[in-house]
């Protein structure tokens, strides 16, 4: 009964409530967050500023869900233009904001500051979907990936200059899952991927020489699938990756240098790159099974934990509520992840790839987030999707649900 008289509101019950009550328990460990022995003015309210951008977000969330589906797919490459000129735009003229200083993220619009790239990311998942489920035939090639690589990569490459490289990664999710979902073969995502790899690996000539002779053996293996020049243009881009790795290394700047070297190994630097990962350990490993407490943390407390509102989330939660309080989060993660599958699965083509875009964004930031806290990625500053602080990034997270329930329901 309640079912019936809620799904015509809010389109999928089981997802709106998931993401409420994800975005609720965001609000309480925020809040938390600004519970320090030493008020800060970066934390202090800043649960309150993000009420209100739930507040606006389900207003949004409403106005989104009375939106005809087929516009849009219309929409589309509109908007994906007008986000790419924000994001230019942002380049000159954009700043900082709290703690992210260091970037050029974010425009000052008087009554509040925006991120262009919130609203990027979303206007590249519709445009990839538009383009992919327009095609004729399945992108099945490595030459049909060319276009949709360079839908993502020119909004993605916008971003690095900022730089922001949080987002970066969500751009790689988007572009990574919609792929998949299109139908590109694993083996060719593996092979999309895999300059990344020779990049990483190349620190250690036998390691790379190794990845090389697999990576010919791959595509050996791929022959009656590949042209030839498809072939040459994955050997040539590992090659100069592979080259350049090295000249890469050395045009880092020395703290970009230190969060590797710390990734590696903590202990390197546990007073400078690697504070912020060794007081998030400690935080997490202190909480033991239940936590300290809500409001309790000590780490947050003494303002040991840096970011603890925004990047370092996590860490509070894994502070104050333990192993308890982790799985919770993570739990509910999967059911939110879960159910954008399920409604994928009766979707139309667009509406599938729109989906599951969305869900490589949220996923990606998600392992990250979740991963850098722990020691399992470098650290980066990207947020955890509906409970770490930032207006921006919560109201476009509701559209996206807005979007995703509205383009499976039926006009």
């Amino acid at each position: 009964m309640l079912r019936r008289i809620f799904k015509p509101l809010v389109g999928d019950p089981p997802l709106f409530l998931a993401v409420s009550i994800m975005t609720g328990f965001g609000i309480a460990m925020i809040y938390s967050a600004g519970v320090l022995n030493i008020p800060s003015v970066v934390t202090e309210g800043a649960w309150l500023r993000q009420a209100r951008w739930w507040a606006l977000a389900l207003g949004v969330f409403v106005a989104v869900r009375q939106v005809r589906a087929g516009w849009f797919e219309w929409i589309a490459v509109p908007a994906y233009i007008f986000s790419i000129l924000l994001l230019v735009i942002t380049l000159f003229v954009g700043k900082g904001s709290g703690t992210a200083t260091g970037v050029r993220s974010f425009l000052d619009l008087g009554f509040l500051q925006f991120q262009p790239a919130e609203l990027a990311k979303l206007a590249t998942v519709l445009a990839l979907a538009r383009y992919l489920a327009n095609r004729p035939e399945d992108p099945v090639t490595l030459r049909a990936l060319v276009a949709p690589t360079a839908i993502v990569g020119l909004p993605l490459a916008l971003v690095v200059l900022q730089p922001d490289l949080g987002t970066v990664l969500a751009f790689v999710g988007i572009l990574f899952a919609t792929l998949f979902w299109a139908g590109v073969p694993t083996g060719f995502l593996i092979l999309l991927m895999s300059p990344a790899a020779s990049l990483m690996l190349s620190y250690n000539a036998m390691i790379w020489a190794a990845f090389f002779l697999v990576l010919i053996v791959s595509l050996y293996l791929f022959r009656y699938r590949l042209f030839l020049v498809e072939s040459l243009s994955v050997i040539l881009a590992n090659l100069a990756v592979g080259t350049v790795a090295n000249p890469l290394w050395n045009s880092l700047a020395e703290y970009q240098k230190n969060r590797i070297l710390v990734f590696l190994d903590p202990s390197v630097d546990p007073r400078g790159a690697g504070y912020h990962l060794v007081q998030s350990m400690v935080a997490i490993g202190s909480g033991g099974l239940s936590g300290k407490g809500f409001t309790q943390g000590t780490q947050k407390a003494f303002d040991f934990l840096p970011e603890q509102h925004t990047d370092f989330i996590f860490s509070v939660i894994g502070e104050e509520l333990g192993f308890i309080g982790t799985v919770f989060t993570l739990a509910l993660f999967s059911f939110i992840l879960y159910r954008l599958i399920r409604i994928a699965e009766e979707a139309n083509p667009f509406a599938g790839l729109v989906i599951f875009g969305i869900l490589g964004a949220w996923l990606m930031h998600i392992f990250v987030n979740v991963g850098m806290t722990v020691g399992m990625v470098p650290v980066t500053g990207i947020p955890l999707p509906f409970v770490s602080y930032g207006g921006t990034f919560l109201l476009m997270s509701w559209v996206a649900v807005g979007v995703a329930t509205r383009l499976v329901q039926e006009d």
